[in-house]
């Protein structure tokens, strides 16, 4: 089984690493409370395709070690750059969900993209969720620190509770399986409590607005547009504006789980953009 140390603090970090060595990489970046295993969806069938693709699972997610510290966004980019010069990796389509995103606009504009042809951001909670002056129609501040003492009193129940908006369940087309709905939400109880505790955190303070204008390299957003945990306006919609060299996909009734209700369609973008001249 992969493993590397960070690079900050020696944690002992999992990674996947599926498909031809030779072939062209794709890099995936999970969402928060979730681990690679997330991406299974993609990961197999664009491996099986010829595409190298490799998973970080973050410190305290997936069989990644836990730990107390390392949970803000700059050692989380770090972790991620590591990871690149770990594997030596070259031409990378970085692709990340979620908190993900935010991770990777992080290490861009923290490492550079010397090792980096190109990224993703998947139902992305960049530029940042909350309200403020740039982001009048954000989510209130309050609203979010509920709902982490809800994760706080009851991990399972806030899991539970919210998998069916999630995945946008009540929308035409978006079938998912009561047995996965149950793997999903067993597969963010393997998040320690920590972890989860801390990137909730981050989620409620981050703000990468500024750092989006500077990243000079072609971006695909891919959003939903009944997200509720990453509104298509307040995220994808602000991304794409942002973003100078962007290509914004819009997918009709896709929720925050579009990797699994969408998975044919997100793997035909994310395959014709990762070849795109």
């Amino acid at each position: 089984m992969p493993y590397f140390t960070s690079p900050v603090d020696g944690t002992r970090l999992h990674y996947a690493d599926y498909g031809p060595a030779d072939g062209p990489v794709a890099v995936f970046v999970h969402g928060a409370y979730f681990g690679t295993e997330m991406w299974e969806f993609q990961m197999l069938p664009l491996a099986e395709s010829g595409y190298r693709c490799v998973g970080l699972d973050r410190r305290g997610h997936g069989r990644s070690e836990d730990v107390w510290g390392g949970f803000d966004l700059d050692t989380q980019a770090d972790d991620l750059n590591g990871l690149l010069e770990h594997l030596d990796l070259r031409e990378v389509t970085l692709i990340g969900h979620s908190l993900g995103s935010a991770e990777i606009v992080r290490c861009l504009t923290r490492h550079g993209a010397d090792r980096v042809s190109r990224a993703a951001l998947v139902a992305g909670i960049a530029p940042g969720l909350i309200r403020a002056a740039d982001n009048p129609d954000g989510m209130d501040l309050e609203t979010l620190r509920a709902a982490h003492e809800v994760i706080r009193r009851d991990r399972a129940a806030f899991y539970d509770g919210g998998a069916h908006d999630y995945f946008a369940l009540d929308r035409p087309g978006n079938e998912v399986s009561p047995t996965y709905l149950r793997y999903a939400v067993d597969c963010c109880l393997a998040s320690t409590a920590r972890a989860a505790d801390a990137v909730n955190a981050v989620v409620r303070g981050m703000n990468v607005a500024p750092e989006l204008p500077a990243l000079d390299l072609p971006v695909l957003v891919v959003h939903g547009t009944h997200d509720t945990s990453a509104p298509f306006e307040v995220t994808g919609r602000r991304s794409a504006d942002l973003l100078p060299h962007s290509t914004l996909k819009v997918y009709d009734d896709g929720g925050h789980g579009l990797y699994v209700t969408h998975a044919d369609r997100l793997n035909k973008d994310l395959a014709e953009f990762m070849t795109m001249v």
